[in-house]
């Protein structure tokens, strides 16, 4: 599979381009920032995604209680069939560094596996870096998320407020040496704590 931005849009999106080898069908899709009107659909991708609504509804609570918010949907012809949020976090003891959260992601199931996943973090993250966030936190699958640069928080001397196996919890920084001196716990948002 090949993904690649292939410039992009007035609307302040990036089109990508998939290729499945061995094939000659192209599947086109924007990345851009959610708007008002794309929020049921997003809702209903999160739904489709995830074995409750639990995500959906963070997602919703979310955008109401925090920002700022990161959120961005995949689109192929007018369907959202991806998004993926970052919300801010915070480490105990450096209330001042600018940290984001990357959760939830989802994409829908007719649609996963062909790189939109991987699309989406790439362009969140690179948001992120330009809204001046120094780092990213994770919590999910290490051979998935290691491949954007995530690796386990302990090397960071930081660690997740949840009981969570600790190679399931990563960070990234954005910006070289920005978790060098920092140390401790990192907190989520109220609203997590209804996932």
């Amino acid at each position: 599979m090949i993904h690649d931005p292939i410039g992009s849009r007035s609307g302040g999106g990036r089109d990508w381009k998939l290729e499945t080898k061995g094939t000659l069908c192209y599947m086109i899709f924007q990345i851009r920032s959610d708007k008002q009107r794309d929020w049921a659909a997003v809702h209903a991708v999160n739904v489709s995604a995830f074995e409750t609504p639990a995500e959906a509804n963070l997602v919703d609570a979310l955008r109401e209680q925090v920002l700022p918010l990161v959120s961005l949907i995949a689109e192929n012809n007018g369907a959202i069939v991806g998004h993926i949020m970052f919300s801010p976090v915070s480490l105990s003891g450096y209330p001042a560094l600018r940290i984001m959260g990357l959760a939830p992601i989802a994409v829908a199931p007719q649609h996963q596996h062909k790189g939109i996943g991987s699309a989406l973090v790439r362009a969140g993250l690179e948001q992120c870096k330009q809204l001046g966030f120094g780092a990213v936190v994770v919590l999910g699958n290490p051979a998935y998320y290691s491949r954007f640069g995530f690796s386990s928080s302990a090397r960071f001397d930081i660690c997740c407020e949840y009981d969570v196996p600790e190679e399931s919890f990563m960070a990234v920084e954005l910006q070289a040496g920005f978790l060098r001196r920092a140390s401790g716990k990192v907190k989520y948002h109220a609203a997590f704590s209804n996932v």
